[in-house]
């Protein structure tokens, strides 16, 4: 007989703590959502987030929007 609790641990949205080079897993889950778009993001395929916002991102197209939005000034 198997146990599968550990699987059921990694399931649903999780919460990190995003560092320069790693994250921090602070709730199990099996993806994050990106800031962005909204869209769910597996754990194992992330590779784009912002440490100073916190926030995850899809794809390398979406990160570059985002530090655009957050690097230019209103109005320019």
């Amino acid at each position: 007989m198997s146990d599968f609790s550990f699987d059921k641990d990694f399931q649903g949205e999780a919460i990190l703590e995003f560092g320069d080079s790693d994250f921090i897993i602070l709730k199990a889950g099996s993806f994050v959502r990106c800031a962005v778009t909204g869209d769910p993001i597996q754990l194992d395929q992330l590779r784009y987030w912002n440490v100073d916002e916190q926030e995850a991102y899809r794809d390398v197209l979406i990160a570059k929007q985002r530090w655009i939005e957050l690097n230019t000034e209103p109005g320019k």
